[in-house]
């Protein structure tokens, strides 16, 4: 069982970078919990108020954009705190950073500004939210196969060693997680940058996969299109297995050592849907895959070792149980007198509805 530090959070002043987010809103709600005293920085552009909701009467909210605030300003949002998550950026699934490959490079600059920030105002730590996407895709070709991406495959530290990424929105995580250790050895920055893998979960949205599977299934789609040919592999983390190792190391990292987050256990996109099918009592006639579509890399799971072992981090949710959960959430949430309210999909786009990433 994941134990935290009993008086660690008391009273410590942190601030939430994109705190309004899928992720973000969970580690909010999480940090109050813990007794932390919470500030969140978001520009509302993916994140919502709604994720907040449990939090809000708690938290202090501040809507800014990182990227465009001048150094003052900056300074202003960051000072008086101790610990800063950072996981403001510009994401989505592997449709949206397929097509906008030059929006999902900006984080590269957002990024920069809030070390900078982290620096000038004395922040004691920076967690910072980076991605398997960092790993080079040539170790990620073969189906079925056993090996899984240690820390040490994307060695950001050590500037000579091989270096590679998946498409625009990795090499964005990867080059930050350089500036970081770059702030490191210049300014003495402390922290620790978390590798999250395909993290799923209530509050998510259906731009990313388990999300636009749920909604298809709910929705008794036939033909039920599928992305790709199905057999594509990933490392499903539940999310708050993601917040319990972030939270974790915020408590026990402060030289830059990355920490994967990933349950080491690798499902085919096909099978996933089966389980849903499952859950839900009922199966389409039909499966369409549409291989037009990206997919992303072919195969990834994630090395969890490292955080085994300078955590005490195991995950808690296999993913039959995350799925149960993060559909009943879906259905309580979006299920209108039997029909799930389409102007979600409207709001988040539906030419990027299924998109696989990180």
């Amino acid at each position: 069982m994941t134990q935290f530090s009993e008086n660690f959070w008391n009273d410590t002043n942190v601030l939430v970078t994109g705190g309004a987010s899928f992720i973000g809103s969970h580690l909010v709600d999480r940090l109050v919990s813990l007794g932390a005293h919470v500030s969140v920085a978001d520009d509302l552009s993916t994140g919502k108020m709604d994720n907040l909701e449990q939090s809000k009467d708690k938290i202090k909210f501040i809507k800014t954009d990182l990227e465009y605030n001048s150094k003052s300003e900056a300074r202003n949002i960051f000072k008086d705190n101790e610990i800063v998550f950072h996981l403001a950026a510009d994401h989505g699934g592997r449709g949206y950073i397929s097509s906008h490959p030059a929006d999902v490079c900006s984080s590269f600059a957002v990024d920069h500004h809030v070390f900078e920030a982290c620096s000038d105002t004395n922040i004691e730590k920076v967690i910072f939210a980076s991605s398997a996407c960092v790993y080079p895709t040539d170790l990620q070709k073969d189906i079925g196969s056993d090996y899984k991406l240690k820390e040490t495959d994307s060695n950001t530290s050590n500037l000579d060693s091989y270096l590679s990424a998946d498409i625009e929105y990795g090499w964005a995580k990867l080059m930050s997680e350089v500036q970081m250790n770059s702030f490191q050895k210049q300014f003495g920055l402390k922290g620790c940058p978390v590798r999250f893998v395909t993290a799923y979960g209530p509050r998510e949205n259906e731009t990313h996969a388990i999300i636009a599977l749920i909604y298809k299934a709910v929705e008794h789609m036939d033909p039920y299109e599928i992305w790709g040919d199905g057999q594509q592999e990933r490392d499903f983390t539940y999310v708050e297995d993601i917040i319990d190792g972030t939270v974790l190391c915020a408590e026990k990292i402060s030289d830059m050592t990355p920490v994967n987050l990933g349950t080491g256990k690798r499902y085919k996109i096909i099978d996933v849907a089966n389980m849903i099918f499952r859950t839900l009592g009922w199966t389409p006639k039909n499966i369409a895959f549409d291989t037009s579509k990206p997919t992303g890399a072919v195969s990834r799971a994630l090395d969890n070792t490292r955080a085994k072992e300078l955590l005490g981090w195991e995950p808690k949710y296999d993913l039959e149980n995350g799925l149960r959960e993060t559909i009943d959430w879906y259905i309580k949430t979006h299920k209108i007198e039997g029909k799930v309210n389409e102007k979600i999909l409207l709001e988040n786009n539906p030419d990027n509805i299924s998109g696989l990433n990180n």
